[in-house]
């Protein structure tokens, strides 16, 4: 026995300095980290920071190669939870109820500064506030917080909730507004600048508007615990050069929509450049940075959620996101 566990060793001696070098060697010739980002959903315009950076070879000035993934049937969070892509594109509602259910995710990130969401409605349909919204029609597409907040705007406002007729399984804004439904819930950087490229006349309620709590982050970017524990030197690549994609976008809206249409010319080319003209004074904003977020957005939306019950534990803001990992992480909010 003795005498295998000496030939063993021996052997081991030989292979070791072998499997090191071909180790290395193989990072020698990638010289890149092989990244996964999956998105939201189909690739548009909140997206653009990310092909840019990849298109313009940001990431792989910080050693990266970046794999662009769409969700398929499971979420966001739980494919970045279960490690099979180490960055994904969600929203802070998605966020907060992923962590009340001990789903171990976090944002890193604001993609955009504002929430530019709102009601929309045909002009010819005479919807001008919340209170307009009693006796018509909803079209509901039925995430979490969506009821509860059109309750909340409406009863704040002295209208009553019970006299809007509620539309099920509204994912189109185009095909039923003033048809199934008189209002529904829109991103004006994607449909609003639609509707105008169509010669459509809507009147639109932004959200954030409406009250404060409601200014959520929406889309963020986010990782899980452990790599954010493990692989720091990573995620701060990974941001350093997504910002510089979102700059990109800001300063170069036309160029940028050149890039995401070419990487998905699937997209309406004249959507794109639109939206990217709206979203290049959104995507930083009144922020001191991109991809900066304050914790008074996200406590107070998960308070707002805790108080409705749509989560069911009452969570701290600094379990749900995080500035470090962002360049001049010691000039951010949290």
């Amino acid at each position: 026995m003795k005498k295998q566990l000496i030939v063993l060793t021996v052997i081991i001696a030989i292979l070791l300095p072998g499997l090191t070098a071909c180790k290395k060697k193989a990072k020698t010739e990638d010289n890149l980290q092989k990244v996964r980002v999956v998105l939201d959903w189909t690739p548009n315009t909140n997206h653009t920071g990310i092909y840019v950076a990849q298109n313009l070879g940001y990431y792989k000035d910080k050693g990266l190669e970046v794999e662009i993934l769409q969700p398929g049937e499971n979420t966001v969070e739980k494919i970045i939870a279960s490690d099979q892509a180490e960055f994904g594109v969600s929203y802070q509602e998605s966020v907060t109820i992923a962590r009340s259910e001990n789903i171990p995710v976090k944002s890193i990130a604001a993609i955009i500064q504002h929430n530019t969401s709102g009601f929309a409605s045909l002009k010819s349909a005479n919807i001008a506030s919340p209170k307009d919204f009693e006796g018509k029609r909803y079209g509901c597409s039925g995430w979490p917080s969506e009821l509860e907040i059109l309750k909340q705007v409406m009863e704040s406002r002295g209208a009553d909730f019970k006299k809007v007729q509620i539309v099920y399984g509204i994912t189109d804004f185009f095909s039923t507004i003033g048809k199934d439904v008189d209002f529904a819930w829109i991103y004006y950087g994607w449909d609003g600048v639609q509707a105008k490229l169509r010669g459509i006349e809507l009147n639109y309620i932004p959200i954030r508007d409406l009250d404060p709590v409601f200014d959520y982050y929406t889309p963020v970017l986010i990782a899980n615990d452990q790599l954010l524990n493990s692989e720091p030197e990573l995620v701060k690549a990974f941001l350093e050069a997504t910002g510089r994609g979102y700059a990109y976008c800001v300063q170069n809206p036309e160029s940028a929509a050149e890039i995401l249409w070419k990487a998905v010319p699937e997209l309406d080319k004249n959507q794109v450049k639109a939206s990217l003209e709206y979203l290049k004074a959104e995507f930083i904003s009144d922020a001191p940075q991109w991809g900066i977020q304050d914790i008074s957005v996200w406590q107070n939306f998960a308070d707002w959620m805790y108080k409705k019950h749509i989560i069911q534990r009452n969570l701290k803001a600094q379990e749900l996101f995080t500035n470090e990992f962002l360049p001049n992480a010691t000039h951010t909010k949290s």
